[in-house]
């Protein structure tokens, strides 16, 4: 929420409230021993941190700037906010992502919906681990959903905020920063994967989707949009 307020010099200029850090929701250790107290203590209230604080910092550099009227930073601090931004929704949406489930498959109306898009959970296994693998430098893996087809992808997110597609919505996401997994897993970033499906929490994943399937970026002409409503309602009996 952004409030109006006024500068030192008495222009009008825009403040907002902070954003901060998510309870974790649960203890250091609960996702032992696939991913260590340690690390996870590191990884949420030392990394996590501080993309809130820059994120915090990016809106402020916004505000001032805007009440002095000066835009010769306006580049940095837009590059800022994206980064920024992106790595706290990423990390909230990955804490919220992971639950101790001993390797339990996805059910119901989410296994379906990767077997269409996939052909099988082995091959968006393969090709969700395939991709974190692969990835070059730091970055994200993440199971999207595409309100335009109304079917699921994977995606590579280069840094937060680069190299996936505008418009889809992330539904489970893998940190393949080196500071997700390094201090337990070191250089072997295969293992990590391997350890990341013994944590998802393939209940919020399913509700994740069960959101996003009722996302609609008003694409269509006004005459298709009865026929795209219908369309997902008879996807969603199957």
């Amino acid at each position: 929420m952004f409030v109006e307020g006024s500068d030192p010099y008495g222009k009008p200029m825009s403040t907002f409230t902070k954003f901060k850090l998510p309870p974790l929701g649960y203890a250091y250790d609960s996702l032992e021993p696939a991913y260590s107290a340690e690390l996870l203590e590191l990884h949420y209230a030392g990394h996590h941190r501080a993309y809130v604080d820059g994120l915090n910092r990016s809106l402020e550099g916004l505000a001032e700037m805007r009440g002095k009227g000066d835009f010769a930073r306006i580049n940095q601090l837009q590059k800022d906010l994206a980064f920024n931004y992106s790595g706290h929704l990423l990390h909230s949406l990955f804490w919220r992502n992971l639950e101790p489930n001993e390797g339990a498959p996805p059910s119901g109306q989410l296994e379906f919906r990767i077997k269409d898009a996939f052909g099988s959970t082995d091959a968006f296994r393969r090709q969700f681990g395939a991709a974190g693998a692969a990835l070059q430098g730091s970055g994200w893996v993440a199971l999207t959903y595409d309100p335009m087809q109304e079917t699921l992808l994977i995606e590579q997110f280069h840094d937060h905020e680069n190299g996936h597609a505008v418009g889809t919505v992330p539904l489970l996401v893998m940190d393949m920063w080196e500071h997700a997994y390094y201090l337990q897993y070191r250089n072997k970033k295969e293992k990590w994967i391997v350890a990341f499906w013994e944590l998802v929490n393939w209940g919020d994943v399913a509700r994740r989707l069960d959101n996003a399937v009722c996302v609609d970026l008003a694409l269509e002409t006004r005459g298709n949009v009865i026929e795209t409503a219908t369309s997902r309602f008879r996807f969603a009996r199957r």
